[in-house]
């Protein structure tokens, strides 16, 4: 390794399947970091951590406060929850170091926030997260091209990235003058406009037993605090999956899909095409005209039901209202 990061059990198998191990996931990360930070730098990052491996049940770690190196730089964050306040100190990833360091404790998928400080409540970016039930490539593909036709209606350039789970992540470049509020708003239109015009394709139930088959269109990663697996992330998957952009040329063929990328063909498919994402940072756009173009599709019925749809949670068995 060329960080000065000291990789603890380098060895340890973390994809039992894949004979891939810890110091071989610490490698990935040290050699995307020139790719991934430009993308993921200044955002807090949740960490996804698998201790004894994907075969074994990870946890979501967010707060650094204690236990880690002076040098990692990190933020506070105030909580939201009035029942659960204080603050939450959130690494973030400005450097290939932080990167390794965070492979080394077993985090094999940084999630990251929408924004960046020192402008956390003015997200750059708006993410849209295709969720099938199964492994229709054809629907997902209809799907993807759907979001990016609208996107394209509102005059809005999108980028898309397998999600290295079931789905692709569709990102709108933002010029971070908006709000999450608005930010949000725009996702969960979009949502509903898409679900309007293709109500046998997609859905935004949250509950997946009334989605019927359709997909999911996950407009969630958009609020305050909310993330989604950053570019170039492994994820905890067999085989080590790896969420990679691609070219919307590419999904019209049926040339990728949700899995494609992985950590052992990642570095072939890098010297091939390079970072696909680099001029994301010169299309940012304001959310304001097409917010007003959206909300002109929707009546406010298509509204209440869309916030009935997002909103609807599975009902409480009654062993687990029980108290101990």
């Amino acid at each position: 390794m060329r960080t000065s990061v000291r990789i603890t059990y380098p060895e340890k198998v973390l994809f039992p399947d894949d004979g891939i191990t810890k110091a071989d996931v610490c490698r990935h990360y040290e050699t995307v970091a020139p790719l991934m930070l430009p993308h993921i730098s200044g955002r807090p990052v949740t960490m996804e951590r698998f201790p004894a491996g994907i075969g074994k049940k990870g946890f979501i770690h967010k707060d650094v406060t204690k236990g880690f190196p002076a040098w990692l730089e990190r933020v506070p964050v105030e909580r939201r929850d009035e029942k659960d306040p204080g603050t939450v100190n959130y690494a973030l990833a400005n450097d290939a170091r932080a990167l390794v360091w965070m492979a080394n404790q077993n985090s094999i998928t940084p999630h990251v926030w929408c924004s960046r400080v020192p402008r956390l409540e003015r997200p750059d970016v708006c993410v849209f997260d295709l969720d099938p039930p199964g492994d229709d490539a054809k629907a997902l593909r209809a799907a993807a091209l759907a979001v990016r036709a609208l996107l394209d209606e509102l005059g809005l350039p999108s980028f898309v990235k397998t999600s290295g789970s079931k789905g692709f992540h569709i990102v709108v470049p933002l010029d971070g003058e908006d709000d999450f509020a608005a930010s949000w708003r725009f996702a969960h239109g979009g949502g509903a406009v898409l679900v309007k015009r293709h109500p046998e394709l997609l859905t935004q139930e949250f509950i997946k037993t009334d989605r019927a088959g359709r997909i999911f269109v996950d407009t969630g990663r958009n609020g305050a605090g909310a993330t989604f697996a950053a570019v170039y992330a492994v994820r905890p998957k067999p085989g080590a999956p790896v969420s990679a952009p691609c070219t919307w040329q590419e999904i019209e063929r049926d040339a990728v899909g949700p899995r494609t990328f992985t950590l052992g063909t990642i570095a072939d498919r890098i010297a091939a095409v390079g970072d696909l994402w680099s001029g994301l940072e010169n299309e940012r756009r304001s959310l304001r005209e097409p917010l007003a173009a959206l909300e002109a599709m929707l009546t406010e019925d298509d509204w209440k039901e869309s916030m009935a749809a997002t909103t609807r949670r599975p009902k409480s068995r009654k062993s687990d209202q029980k108290t101990s």
